[in-house]
């Protein structure tokens, strides 16, 4: 034996003992030319040029089964483990199998319709192959067979509609196999993510598909593929932001404009920017030149943030004026408190080298006001209870002071890593540390149940902080009251504080 037949089903196996042995098998049930056409997919049988409804052994079964061609045929009708289905040639076609060359993989007029397979929404979640691409994958799949399956889930095509295609194309039907696992998205994802080589603007396109996939679709059916953005950027490992605008191109830009990102010609951010022209404004828009549509692009972007920075000036001063209804006092003690202070510092920018202040975006307040702060609010902790505080690094000695000034002894801190490299003087930083502090005697995580103290998501808007982190602290104590201080979206089962608490959702 020189090789290995792979594993066949019933009908294939009786096939191929009869295309060994006689040298050549007549396919006349329905049934026998549907799993011929899956055979010759796979490569191991090939279809006679002149008479359709007969199959003979490719070179690629023979050098599996470890025979050469003089042999086959030999065994005559009533040799050992002939199958009862073969039907004998007809008078004149006692004959060795015609060399692979001769043999003809396309379809007669005497043989039934191919069948042509419908497709799962996930299978859309990548684009099909350009015509001449498609073309070449047919031509291998008729020169070598089809070397992978069509998966399908419930009867449609998961993955491999390029495939189906091509086999379609040669005229043959595509050997398929049914999806038993219990993640189907995952699986699509793992195999085109290592199939294809995607940027990060392509990969942008395909979780804005993975976040809307289920629309018009049962909702039983939509199973782990109801994802938000955040989780769908995860899987993609591209930015919350990222996926946001993809979906703003796809809810907002001509069908030519996610052409365009698909296809390599521009970033999904220059493709953002420009889904806020008019239909007619973007066609002509992708019309320029590859260089001029990136500074249009670039245009857009700074007039809207023209306008945003207006706004948030405006924001910021009715935040000034209208927070003290929930920045007041605090009535009641937590044994549990999360804090992301409003750091006063300038940053340098990377791209005009000026000084750029968080100033820009909300808010701050000077360290020694931060220290003072927690008595004037009422002293919200209890005598034992603990504290997470959020620092950057230049601002961590400050943030050692806040602990102290507040009561809390530093013991831990987890960091979040934000995948892309920022500003910084010594280094780019990448990441901001949530500090963990002591105050008496709190309770102490049950063994076991502590997180990884490194946690990786890109970061979204600024100084925004991943759920992730709330989340673990309510896993963590998931039965005591909790308050966020300097909060700016309150969260469901916790008590928050700050000028800005609730802002967002009035803006």
């Amino acid at each position: 034996m020189s090789g290995q037949l792979p594993k066949l089903g019933s009908k294939a196996q009786l096939i191929v003992d009869a295309v060994l042995q006689a040298g050549l098998y007549r396919a006349e049930k329905q049934s026998d030319v549907i799993a011929c056409r899956s055979l010759n997919g796979r490569g191991l049988i090939a279809r006679d040029k002149k008479d359709g409804a007969v199959w003979y052994p490719t070179a690629k079964l023979c050098e599996l089964a470890g025979v050469t061609p003089p042999e086959i045929g030999q065994g005559g009708e009533g040799g050992p483990g002939a199958p009862d289905a073969r039907v004998e040639p007809e008078e004149g076609a006692d004959r060795l199998p015609a060399p692979a060359d001769e043999i003809e993989a396309s379809p007669t007029a005497d043989l039934p319709p191919l069948t042509r397979l419908p497709h799962h929404p996930l299978a859309a979640l990548f684009p099909m192959l350009p015509d001449d691409e498609l073309r070449r994958l047919a031509d291998d799949i008729e020169a070598n067979g089809q070397q992978e399956p069509v998966w399908l889930l419930d009867g449609k095509i998961l993955d491999g509609r390029n495939r189906e295609a091509a086999c379609h194309l040669v005229g043959i039907d595509a050997w398929t196999k049914e999806y038993e696992g219990k993640d189907p998205l995952g699986f699509v994802l793992s195999l085109n993510l290592h199939r294809r080589h995607l940027t990060e603007s392509q990969r942008a396109m395909v979780a804005a598909r993975i976040v809307d996939w289920e629309r018009g679709i049962n909702q039983n059916t939509a199973g782990d593929a109801n994802l938000h953005a955040r989780e769908a950027g995860r899987r993609l490992s591209i930015s919350e932001r990222a996926v946001k605008a993809a979906k703003r191109v796809r809810d907002h830009g001509v069908e030519a404009l996610s052409d365009a990102i698909r296809d390599g010609r521009i970033s999904v951010h220059a493709g953002e920017a420009l889904s806020h022209l008019e239909r007619a404004a973007q066609e002509e828009a992708l019309r320029l030149e590859e260089k001029q549509i990136v500074q249009r692009a670039k245009e857009i972007r700074q007039k809207r943030q023209a306008i945003r920075h207006a706004v948030r000036l405006t924001h910021m001063a009715h935040v000034a004026e209208a927070g003290s209804s929930t920045a007041g006092r605090v009535g009641q003690k937590f044994p549990v408190i999360y804090a992301d202070p409003p750091w006063q510092f300038g940053v340098r920018s990377e791209v005009t080298g000026r000084e750029k202040s968080a100033e820009n975006h909300y808010p701050t307040m000077p360290t020694d006001a931060i220290c003072a702060l927690f008595d004037e609010i009422g002293a919200p902790a209890k005598a034992d209870s603990v504290l997470f505080l959020w620092a950057t690094n230049p601002m961590l000695p400050d943030a050692f002071r806040v602990m102290a000034a507040w009561g809390f002894t530093y013991v831990h801190h987890w960091i979040w890593d934000k995948e892309v490299a920022g500003t910084g003087y010594w280094g780019r930083d990448r990441h901001e540390l949530l500090l963990i502090g002591r105050r008496g005697d709190p309770v102490s995580p049950l063994p076991g149940s502590q997180p990884e103290t490194v946690y990786r998501e890109r970061k979204g808007r600024h100084s925004a902080k991943p759920d992730y982190f709330a989340e673990q602290i309510e896993r963590l104590y998931p039965a005591m009251p909790r308050l966020e201080m300097f909060c700016r979206t309150p969260r469901p089962g916790w008590t928050a504080w700050g000028f800005e608490a609730g802002a967002e959702a009035a803006e």
